[in-house]
């Protein structure tokens, strides 16, 4: 009789499913295409649950899942995985963070080449009878310079693969130290330097809304006009209708395009038309290879954790034994989204230190296990890919940010709380929180203001004077934007009259709204943050 029994509810590369079929102890069922409904029928013979990004692991399948310890996603993304609820329940989340990094990368070098030679221009020119030599001149990537936006795990193999085409590589990244840079050989420059310089620029950074619409007309203006650019990284980060006006205006040579703002993309859409622009229907994961590595990295991951106890890669959870986890679980995901919030409010910052103070309970169970938490939100913004507890104090040293654990006593007002402090070069941000009456994340603290709000998937960030009319104000241009604001939570700071305003929205902010409400009288600062 089997000791634990998995379910493979996506599909799953046969060399996956052997690791786990040929596991001692283990029984493996792979189940397809199923309903949430038949999900909940049988999720509760289960001990592991493996996933791709088909399979929706809610709130409402995990009711039923009384036996599931752990789930495992078969790649990078976890959005299809309601992490908090499986927190709660103490079901660990695992994926497999670089299984597709490689492919990723030689997806990004292959576009640049297919954009450089014209090659699917050339391909669809032969096979409708035709003999265009003169018409697809092309252009060498020898002695050229490479700018990456984002050198994080799949640009830096970007960057290995480009030196050995003998490219000159440069980059741009807030969070990576030029040390490091150096020891990869590549020069690191700021973003307006790197547009001005680069022959080809490839992106691959998160969709966070500090990079959205990065690349825009201002940027597209900065760059030569023979420039190409490759973007596999995240849709929004490019804003397609201006790429198209760069293009027609002849501001810059052309692009290639894996991911785009709306999947599938529009047949219609203005970027199919213009020949100058390739594209490829989010290819950057889709090999043979990677979906073998990810299957076999998830299968040993979830066997090691059944028998073992032991976390690899894990998504809400750090490795931590004992009846620790389950009464830390609930603070896993509020130090998760603290440290997501000072990283955007930070971001673009060289940061050298990030604190984490603890008081009541956090203090008393361990600040370090619940900051590494913390410390993978932070990542998972910066970086734009998930970042386990474990892999975090990594990042962290690789980019000599300094880490800080502190234990205090509690105030007389709140006796548990988690303060993340983020120190950069060019200031100092904070984010307090507890947990609210039902266990959820709530924060009590931003930037040096008192604010008593549940932390909403996402939010407005306004500083502003303290004068009549401003909230008035503030709701009806949202109104007018069909923004819909479930909470709003004010900070006042009597010496400065100044406050803080955390307007929790449940509908995306376009950055014209943010423009906006810039624009409006008394209103100092307007930053967009997601959770």
């Amino acid at each position: 009789m089997a000791n634990f029994r998995v379910l493979a509810a996506d599909k799953l590369s046969k060399k996956g499913l052997k690791v786990l079929e040929d596991a001692p102890g283990f029984e493996v069922d792979h189940k397809t295409g199923l309903s949430e409904e038949e999900l909940c029928k049988i999720i509760g013979e289960y001990d592991g649950l493996i996933v791709r990004s088909a399979t929706k692991v809610t709130p409402t399948l995990l009711e039923h899942a009384s036996k599931l310890k752990v789930v495992g996603r078969a790649g990078i993304g976890v959005d299809n995985i309601n992490q908090p609820a499986c927190s709660q329940r103490g079901v660990v989340v695992m994926n497999t963070p670089t299984g597709n990094a490689v492919t990723t990368a030689e997806h990004a070098l292959s576009l640049m080449d297919a954009l450089s030679r014209k090659i699917p221009q050339a391909v669809a020119s032969m096979k409708a009878g035709k003999w265009e030599k003169s018409k697809f001149k092309g252009r060498e990537k020898w002695n050229k310079t490479l700018g990456i936006v984002g050198l994080g795990n799949i640009g830096r193999i970007v960057a290995d693969r480009a030196q050995g085409l003998r490219m000159k590589v440069i980059a741009s990244d807030p969070v990576v130290e030029p040390e490091l840079a150096a020891e990869l050989g590549v020069e690191l420059v700021d973003f307006d330097t790197l547009l001005q310089r680069a022959d080809f620029i490839t992106l691959h950074v998160p969709a966070i809304p500090a990079t959205r619409h990065l690349f825009n007309d201002a940027a597209f203006k900065r760059m030569k006009a023979d420039a190409l650019l490759i973007n596999a990284s995240r849709g929004g980060v490019v804003d397609e209708a201006a790429l198209c006006r760069a293009i027609e205006n002849k501001e810059i040579a052309g692009a290639a395009m894996d991911v785009f703002e709306k999947e599938p993309i529009d047949p219609e859409h203005p970027l199919l038309r213009l020949d100058e622009v390739i594209c490829t229907p989010h290819l950057g994961a889709s090999t043979i290879e990677a979906q073998d590595r990810v299957a076999v990295e998830i299968a040993h991951q979830i066997i090691a954790f059944l028998s073992e106890g032991t976390i690899e890669n894990g998504v809400n959870v750090a490795s931590v034994a004992g009846d620790s986890a389950a009464k830390m679980a609930p603070y896993f995901g509020l130090a998760r989204r603290l440290g997501a919030l000072v990283a955007q409010l930070g971001a673009g910052e060289a940061v050298r230190e990030i604190r984490f103070t603890a008081t009541g309970e956090v203090a008393q169970l361990g600040v370090k296990p619940i900051a590494a938490e913390g410390l993978g939100g932070f990542f998972e913004k910066t970086l734009g890919e998930p970042v386990s507890a474990i892999r975090a104090p990594f990042d962290a040293k690789d980019r000599d940010i300094k880490l800080a654990y502190i234990e205090e006593e509690a105030d007389s007002i709140r006796s548990t709380t988690l303060r993340v402090t983020l120190t950069t070069n060019d200031g100092i941000h904070t984010a307090t929180g507890t947990l609210g009456k039902n266990g959820q994340p709530w924060l009590v603290g931003l930037e040096g203001y008192d604010i008593d709000a549940a932390m909403a998937k996402s939010a407005i960030v306004m500083r502003n004077n303290d004068r009549p009319g401003v909230i008035g104000a503030v709701g009806t241009l949202l109104g007018s934007k069909g923004i819909n604001v479930s909470r709003m939570q004010v900070g006042l700071d009597d010496k400065t009259n100044l406050a803080l305003a955390l307007w929790s929205v449940d509908t995306d902010v376009a950055d014209d709204a943010l423009e906006a409400l810039r624009k409006l009288e008394n209103v100092q600062s307007v930053l967009y943050v997601t959770l």
